[in-house]
């Protein structure tokens, strides 16, 4: 979740989106009752089944292609070129097919990630000459899981001993990679890269990320060596934040992006879900804020684009939901 200024999005992101919901109903008198969405009072979550995702339409969001994080002092040529092998294997089919088979098919991220191994040939071609214990940080989210056990899954075939450890939000485990604790994590370009201009270069710097993910990638190694992290190839593969809403609600109010959203549904009735964090982050409700002009009532403190948002959406709890691009459950609105 980065800084909340327009860029335009990088081209061939699966997109998701914001819900929101019905506002106002018939008057009894037979006249129709006022639009509360009109008063800019918002509009209440709508239930439904089918999810769809907002179109990014004034960039919000960056370049988001996935990214190994590396400790400088764990960061050999063996460990790197192990990270790279991943990344050479990973385009945006592979990552929904895995996707698919964790959050569809209810495989666990090991086993999936065990099968792509096998059938892309991951493991093969890369060297030995690694030695030593690694541990891999993953988030708590099935995308990061799924590309933590692929990491492990190339270490290990180049000589590492590998624990995988859950380490929570980059809030955690960014301080806990520049220490050491942990050597290896999966990131993502333009969300790190402004995570990290942020705390080299204080609140508020310029933007260094962009939609350019060599560009981006420069800005980020430049960043790194001044924290002591460095970082392998970043994969064809990426994702970024969305927002999704229910069909229902996205029909009832006409919404297909998230100025349209802005327009109609900006207001104290309209409920954002995500994770804990999402009010603070510059690229979830903090730009929806900056870019869309979008306000919302309460905010509801579920999962980072998991199912306990993607139910609340379902069940009319909530109207907007924070999702990834890459989330094979979702439609385009």
């Amino acid at each position: 979740m980065r800084t909340g200024r327009a860029i335009t999005i990088l081209a061939g992101l699966v997109l998701t989106a914001v819900t929101a919901t019905a506002c106002g109903e018939e008057g009894q008198s037979g006249t129709e009752a006022p639009d509360p969405a009109a008063e800019g009072q918002g509009c209440a979550p709508v239930a439904g089944q089918q999810l769809v995702m907002l179109e990014d339409d004034q960039g919000l969001q960056l370049a988001e292609n996935i990214v190994a994080a590396v400790n400088q002092d764990a960061a050999t040529p063996e460990l790197v070129a192990a990270l790279d092998a991943v990344s050479a294997t990973l385009d945006m089919p592979a990552l929904v097919e895995l996707k698919r088979a964790v959050d569809i098919d209810r495989q666990t991220a090991p086993a999936a990630a065990a099968a792509f191994a096998t059938s892309s040939g991951l493991a093969d071609g890369i060297g030995g000459g690694g030695s030593g214990r690694i541990v891999v940080g993953t988030a708590d989210f099935s995308e990061s899981q799924i590309l933590a056990e692929l990491y492990q899954i190339a270490l290990e075939a180049a000589g590492f001993e590998v624990d995988v450890q859950t380490v929570g939000n980059r809030e955690l485990y960014e301080p806990a990679l520049e220490r050491g604790e942990v050597q290896v994590m999966p990131e993502y370009l333009g969300t790190l890269t402004e995570f990290l201009n942020a705390k080299v270069n204080g609140a508020d710097p310029e933007l260094l990320a962009s939609n350019d993910p060599a560009a981006t990638l420069t800005a980020l190694r430049d960043l790194g060596e001044q924290v002591g992290l460095a970082f392998g190839e970043p994969a064809e593969a990426a994702t970024q934040n969305g927002f999704a809403v229910t069909q229902e609600f996205a029909t009832e109010h006409g919404v297909s992006t998230l100025s349209q959203l802005a327009e109609n549904c900006a207001g104290a009735q309209t409920i954002l879900g995500g994770p804990p964090e999402c009010p603070q982050r510059p690229f979830c409700q903090a730009g929806l804020e900056d870019v869309y002009g979008l306000s919302f009532g309460p905010f509801s403190s579920l999962d980072a684009g998991g199912p306990l948002t993607k139910e609340a959406l379902r069940t009319g709890q909530i109207s907007v939901g924070l999702v990834f691009t890459s989330d094979v459950d979702l439609a385009p609105a």
